[in-house]
Order: structure tokens, then sequence, then C-alpha cells
């Protein structure tokens, strides 16, 4: 048996190593106006893997414009000058009376913010019964100008191009780090067709339907944060966690701020951050390089340099001096989650700080051993997780309670194995392991354009995309006393954050599928559930459906399971939609 582990171990290195030789090619061009440009030839199949990213996400936003990043998300599917539009200067006519109301309404809620603060009225100014006649007189006017401005526009027109062309899993992102617009396969012989809509968007962006469109994220709002179970405690613990670095608002914003932000405070935001020289456009697929450059300077040369500066990111995390605790309730499983401050992404220290993670994570992890195998104390796989921002990070382990087990069970077996690592070094052959479970997780992601196509985007918004060929080689370099050292560094009480979620007296228990999904993996899973159960358009459901199947074969292990659930639950929610449309009405 043992030299059966030794060979496995030999033959895994074997393949380590030449994994390590898989570096990737990418020829990289920075145009005239600073836009960087990352091509990766693949000639495999005639599509194309393309897309752009802004270095700039909900890090970059103060308080009274959170989630203006994620607005921007929304706001560049609206259109230009030629796209999206049946007479342009009608629509813009009416985008300027739009304005106009919105700022003498913004004067009623800043008399109405005043009121708030001395108690004369209570909830949300923006509560129906704290309008005042004069709002509601406005808020009539600007909903007939939504009316009037639909009359002069082309929805989804951008989308409606790229579907008849061929695109296929055209979409967008917004992070904490960054904001991406990308197609996940295009014909080859449609590129000239992506520089030029692309290009236009950056160039002749107009933001209609401003104003109807921060409700429709206030709803998205709704749906993905409070109307999920742990939605709001998540929003707390992170609050909680992040002292000084501006990690600590939702990616989507607060509701207050996005009610109030201004479309001259998106106009000013897009010169800012969406100039060119913060920019990175990337292709993976079948193209000539001479050819794509000379497509990239005719069309994204002609956007104009950015005239202001993008500001630096100063502010650095405090030291945390002491553990910080959070109990709450919610509708789902009692959850324990425990999470350190650790180093930014790149760091020498974020590459044993992973192997760390990987030793405690999964089927074969120490926490699933100690947890589930040994002590039977949880439900599901106990994680351990690394999150490398740009500015700092976290190092979080956590997992679901089993019935009639009690958090301080869970917390003690979690913070013992926490504990051993730092006492011990891991062994040699654990350590092996996982570095060889992480090779060939990086040489799966070199399988796919569209998954090459994501990691040379974030990792260039991130720092450089070459963290794609150094990282590999970062993790086989690790030793057992590295991990040790890192433990021992950041894993300790002061450095803290624990969170209790325990149920709700009242709440039903959750679905059992969903129960066995990874945790990190259910949050995600939880958001989409909630859109999908209001969905009512089944072409639409249709359509994600089809994106859902064409990833589910290029998914990592870990996530299959989550992405086989929704594709689950959306075939339902189709079918039950179509019996709904087949019964006569009254019925």
């Amino acid at each position: 048996m043992r030299r059966s582990i030794l060979l496995v171990t030999v033959l895994f290195s074997l393949v380590s190593i030449a994994a390590l030789a898989q570096r990737i090619q990418v020829r990289e061009e920075t145009l005239a106006n600073g836009m960087r440009l990352l091509l990766l030839e693949r000639h495999a199949s005639p599509t194309v893997a393309l897309g752009w990213i802004a270095r700039v996400g909900s890090v970059n936003e103060r308080p009274g414009i959170t989630g203006i990043s994620h607005l921007f998300e929304h706001m560049m599917f609206k259109g230009t000058k030629t796209i999206g539009v049946k007479d342009y200067e009608s629509a813009m006519k009416v985008q300027k009376e739009q304005d106009e109301i919105r700022a003498k309404m913004e004067e009623e809620y800043t008399a109405l913010r005043e009121r708030l603060r001395k108690g004369e009225i209570s909830g949300n100014i923006y509560d129906p019964e704290n309008m005042t006649p004069k709002l509601k007189q406005l808020r009539a006017r600007l909903e007939e100008l939504f009316k009037i401005e639909k009359e002069h526009l082309i929805p989804n027109e951008i989308d409606e191009i790229y579907t008849r062309e061929g695109a296929l899993a055209m979409n967008a992102g917004t992070y904490y780090d960054w904001t991406l617009y990308f197609i996940g396969s295009l014909p080859a012989n449609k590129l000239e067709l992506w520089f030029w809509l692309e290009s236009d968007r950056l160039l002749n962006p107009v933001f209609r339907e401003f104003y109807s469109e921060r409700d429709v994220v206030r709803e998205e709002r709704r749906q993905r944060v409070e109307s999920t179970p742990t939605g709001k405690l998540d929003e707390l613990f992170e609050a909680m966690f992040w002292q000084s670095v501006p990690y600590s608002w939702p990616v989507i914003g607060w509701p207050s701020d996005v009610e109030s932000i201004t479309r001259a405070q998106a106009e000013e935001y897009f010169g800012t951050y969406y100039a060119p020289d913060n920019l990175t456009a990337v292709l993976v697929g079948d193209f000539d390089s001479d050819e794509v450059l000379e497509l990239a300077n005719r069309y994204f040369g002609r956007i104009p340099k950015g005239e202001t500066p993008v500001p630096e990111m100063i502010t650095t995390e405090m030291k945390q001096e002491g553990e910080k605790r959070l109990s709450g309730e919610a509708e789902t499983n009692p959850t324990i989650r425990i999470r350190y401050h650790v180093p930014a992404f790149n760091h020498r220290d974020t590459f044993p700080l992973q192997m760390l993670a990987d030793a405690l994570d999964g089927r074969t992890g120490r926490l699933y051993k100690a947890l589930v195998e040994e002590k039977d104390l949880v439900v599901g796989e106990p994680y351990a997780s690394l999150m490398d921002l740009k500015y700092a990070g976290y190092f979080e382990i956590g997992a679901e309670i089993k019935e009639g087990r009690q958090p301080a069970e869970v917390e003690a077996a979690l913070l013992a194995e926490i504990e051993s690592l730092r006492e011990e070094p891991i062994e040699d052959l654990e350590l092996q392991k996982v570095k060889n479970q992480a090779m060939a997780d990086s040489y799966r992601r070199l399988l796919s354009n569209f998954f090459l196509l994501q990691q040379l985007l974030i990792y260039d918004a991130m720092g450089h995309w070459s963290y794609i060929n150094t990282m590999p080689t970062m993790l086989q370099q690790v030793t057992v006393a590295d991990v040790q050292d890192v433990a021992k560094k950041y894993l300790e009480k002061e450095n803290r954050t624990l969170g209790v979620y325990l149920r709700k007296a009242d709440a039903e228990p959750e679905d059992p599928a969903l129960a066995e999904l990874p945790p990190q993996a259910k949050s995600m899973v939880k958001q989409q559930l909630a859109e999908i159960e209001k969905a009512t358009d089944p072409a639409e459901l249709e359509q994600g459906l089809q994106q859902m199947m064409q990833m589910q074969g290029q998914a990592p292990p870990q996530m299959k399971p989550a992405i086989d659930y929704l594709i689950q639950k959306v075939q339902e929610r189709i079918e039950q939609l179509s019996k709904e449309s087949a019964q006569p009405d009254g019925s």
C-alpha cells in the first residue's frame, strides 16, 4: 500500500512538471491611448472568447455613491447614440427633463432626511407614507417621463445584435476590485462587429432609463440580499470584519445611496474609471493577432485618453487587536464561520495560505475528516477558503451545524484543527497531495477558452495577467515550514471574526439537496433561486438554462453540484409556468 501511494505521488509530480511547462503565451499590446490588449491564439474551433475589464469596483466608491460600479454594469447595456434608440434627440430631451425633475425631488428628500434625523418622521424617507405632496407630484411626472422615454428606445438591442450574430454567454459582472464585460463564444468572422460595438459603448455611452434602472437595482438588492435567508447577516458580518479598507459595504450598494445617485455623478465616474488607460481587453481563440491589433487600433484606438487620473486607493486595513463575534438568527440551518485577516492578492504569504486552505477543505480535507467522519458534528462539507482581494484578504473556515449539536462544539472543533496546524507542521505527503490537486485544477482551467478569458481579465485587473503562469510555480515551491509559519502568523485569536447564524424558531428546515452543496457555493445558489422563483418569462429562463448547460461541463468540480441544482430548479420553474399558461382563465 505504501509503495502504491508513493507511486501515485511520483506520477502526480510528473504531471505537475508537465503542467508547469504549459505556460500561456500571451501577446501583450498597449494602444496609444493606454488601453491594454491581451491576445491568445487557439485555433481548435472557429470561435473566440472575448471581453474587457475596468479596474474599478466597489472598493473605489465612497459613502453616498456605494453601488455605482454595479449600476454601471446595467448602464453599459442601455446603448449608445446609435444603438438602442429610435429617436436620439427626442430621447435626450426626455432625459434632460428627468434630470430636472429628479433634482427637485432630491431637494425634498434632503428636507426629509433632516426630519428623519430630528425624529419627526420614522422609517425610510423613500417610503410612500413619508412622501410630501410636492414629492408625489414630481414622482408622478417622473413616471410619465419613464413611459415617454420607452417610446423612443429599442430595448436590449445590444444583446439582440450579438445573439443574432451567433454570440453565446454574453454577460457582465461587478466585484470589489473590477467590473468585466464578456462574450463566452463569438464566431471568429464576427470580430469586427465586437470591436465596433464595444468601442461605441465606451466612446458614445448614453445612460438611458437611468432613474428607472436604479429601481431595478434596488429590486435586485431585495432579491439577492433582503429576501435571502442570510443576506442581511452576511452584510453585517462584512461590515464588522473590515475596519478601514473600503470592502465593508456590499458591491450592490447601500439602499439609500442607490436611491440617490445622479446621472451627473455617473457621468463623472465613467469619465474617470472607464478611460482607456484603466481598461484591458482580452481575446482567446481563433484569430490572427496582427489583424486583431489593426482592428483594436482602428476602433478602441479612437477613444480619447482620460482627462482625470484614476485616484490611488491608499487606505490600508488596520491591524485587528481583538476577537469580534456576531450572533444572529435566520431562516436557515445553523451555521458557524470564522474569518482571519490575511494579505492581499499575490503577496508571498498567500501561496502557503492557499495550501493551508486546500489541506482543510473538501471531502479529503482535515475538516471533513474531523467534523464529519470522526465527530459527526456538521452536515454537508465544512469549508476553508482564501480570498485574496486587491488591497487586503481573508482566510475563512466554516460549517453547517448538525441538528442536535451545539455551536460551541463546532466552534471548538474548527479551532482545534487550526491550532493543530499552528503547533505541528503539515506532513510532506499531505502537502504534496494538495499541491497535486492545485496543479490539476490549474491545468483544467487552461482547457477552456472561456475560463482562460476570465482568468486573464481578472488577473490583469488585479495586478498582471502573468499571474496565470507564476501562480502554479509559487504554489509548488511552498514548504511545510511555510504553511506552519502563516498559520502561526495570521490564524490567531486577536485576528479573527466569528459569526454564528442560528435558525429562527419558526423557520422551516432547508432543502436537503441544497444542504449538501459546498457552503461557498450555497450563497450563490440561494441568490439565483430567489430570481428563478420570481421569473415569469419562460423564454428568458430557457436562455439562462442553455447558458448553464454550456458551462456545466467546463465548471470546476466543486461548483458542478451547484450548477446541477440550479439547472433542475430552472427546469422546474419553466414547467410550472408552462402549466399555469395552459390553464383556462379563472381556473
